[in-house]
């Protein structure tokens, strides 16, 4: 780019639209089960098909997550709600119509932290949190002229995370969708999988002059579901928007598409406004009112966010940044790492043994309950080195591998088993050190007469004849002693 490119020139405007869809056993106003991967429409019921005479029924369990959401982002919780209906007209809304929240959204306010490469923070601002329902896929196979409808998707609990337009750059954006992964997460409301759809958002972009303050005209991405295209998809589009500006074309307010193979947006739509989806109270659903009872029940059983661990493993754990990163990077790793520290003072160890040996055994966002190793067991390991009984490399390289093995025993019985524990008894390591002295006496004339660095020959030929049990410190001492008479 030249240096009048957009990024120097103008300013990058950006908000979300995160859809997170909710963990819940059956749809938000029916009780058609919400799950995935399902057979084409086999999860569906009058309901989820607008059937005339139909009544929704509220899924309280879908707005306990929406209330989990806001409370672990700060949010205020609004107390009197009540649904409306967005007519728009889809083949995948049998309805011709959505139940959402416009007027009365569950969650006000709040923010997410972001941290980015260059270890600048700062919080990225909602502007509200919404609960509405999902509507079904629309399917464009290779070789068929129809579009074919699945309406599982139809009615599946979601809430609509709407940030203020506080984001400027790309990598703010895909960090920012990288931690609200992470903390639904956390909170158990969604899984979070975004190639699945169940974790997606629109990407609202606009530029205008530095300095300015009056917003451009703002183009909307849809159906975001990847971390690496909304960085891609908005680097495209401040590039195509900034040269549009500068020949003096007219950006039209539209919603576009990102194709991956191109890396470029495209037009799908000129963008409605807010009369087109002509809002009014949905009449047959009640008002929904949160007593403080029930708020307080759900902030009460509210887990740890994964800002707060990280925070919590420096100041209390005395943690690196990066190390506090890797931990909380999933709930159940960190949860590991604290139960773990609960059986040893060592946490430095701890956490080096998770990040370094665990998670090279565990597949890709595998859970860590699963492993072999407890967190007694894996306290039991480090005791053992910093005892002096194993030394490290023999910890890593044998007795590691052997205690996912044997899953009965504990580190020292395992260690004993193998032989694996380090021998400290003078008189044996002065037996080991004699006679790799004798074997070597051209070395020993040759470390006397100033060749120091043979040290660590001698260091490595007892280690052979020990089968790696001298212990390395007391070792050292009485080899040097030796060598020196």
């Amino acid at each position: 780019m030249s240096e009048s490119t957009p990024l120097s020139k103008y300013e990058t405007v950006i908000g979300l639209e995160v859809h997170a869809q909710l963990m819940t056993e059956s749809k938000i106003f029916a009780p058609d089960a919400n799950k995935f991967g399902s057979a084409p429409n086999t999860n569906i019921s009058p309901i989820t098909l607008g059937h005339p005479g139909v009544l929704p029924k509220l899924n309280k369990k879908a707005v306990e997550f929406a209330i989990k959401m806001g409370l672990a982002s700060g949010s205020e919780i609004t107390r009197n709600q009540y649904f409306d209906r967005k007519n728009y007209f889809y083949p995948d809304l049998p309805k011709g119509y959505q139940i959402t929240q416009d007027k009365t959204p569950i969650c006000v306010g709040g923010s997410v932290m972001v941290r980015l490469k260059d270890g600048t923070e700062r919080p990225i601002a909602f502007h509200h949190i919404h609960l509405e329902e999902d509507a079904g896929k629309s399917i464009h196979a290779d070789n068929e002229t129809d579009t074919l409808l699945d309406y599982n998707r139809a009615g599946t609990p979601l809430i609509e995370m709407v940030t203020d337009p506080c984001i400027k750059s790309a990598e703010e954006a895909a960090t920012f969708m990288s931690e609200i992964r992470k903390l639904v997460r956390y909170l158990g409301i969604c899984d979070g999988n975004m190639e699945e759809g169940s974790l997606r958002c629109d990407v609202n972009i606009s530029l205008r002059l530095q300095g300015s303050q009056t917003f451009g005209t703002k183009v909307e991405i849809k159906n975001m579901n990847s971390m690496r295209f909304i960085q891609r998809a908005i680097e495209y589009e401040v590039e195509r928007q900034g040269k549009m500006l500068d020949n003096g074309e007219t950006i039209i307010q539209e919603t576009r598409m990102f194709d991956p193979a191109t890396g470029q947006t495209y037009g799908m739509r000129e963008k409605e406004t807010m009369n087109d989806y002509r809002y009014f109270p949905e009449p047959d659903l009640a008002p929904l009112h949160i007593s403080e009872t029930w708020l307080q029940e759900i902030k009460a059983n509210l887990p740890e966010t994964p800002r707060t661990l990280f925070l919590k493993f420096q100041d209390k754990y005395g943690l690196a940044e990066y190390d506090a990163s890797v931990l909380t990077d999933t709930r159940e790793l960190a949860e590991y790492f604290e139960q773990t520290c609960q059986h040893t003072q060592n946490y430095k160890a701890v956490a080096n043994w998770i990040s370094n040996n665990i998670k090279a055994q565990l597949r890709e966002d595998a859970d860590i309950k699963t492993f072999s190793i407890s967190p007694e067991r894996l306290a039991q390991l480090i005791s053992l080195i910093d005892q002096n009984q194993i030394s490290n490399s023999l910890a890593s390289q044998k007795l590691f591998p052997l205690m996912m093995q044997a899953l009965e025993l504990s580190a020292l019985e395992i260690a004993q088993k193998h032989g694996l524990v380090q021998e400290s008894d003078t008189d044996l390591l002065q037996t080991w050190i004699d006679a790799v002295i004798s074997e070597n006496p051209e070395k020993v004339q040759e470390f006397k007469k100033g060749k120091k660095g043979l040290i660590g020959m001698f260091m490595g030929e007892l280690m052979k004849k020990s089968k790696g049990q001298a212990d390395p410190k007391a070792s050292n001492a009485l080899m040097m002693k030796s060598l020196m008479e």
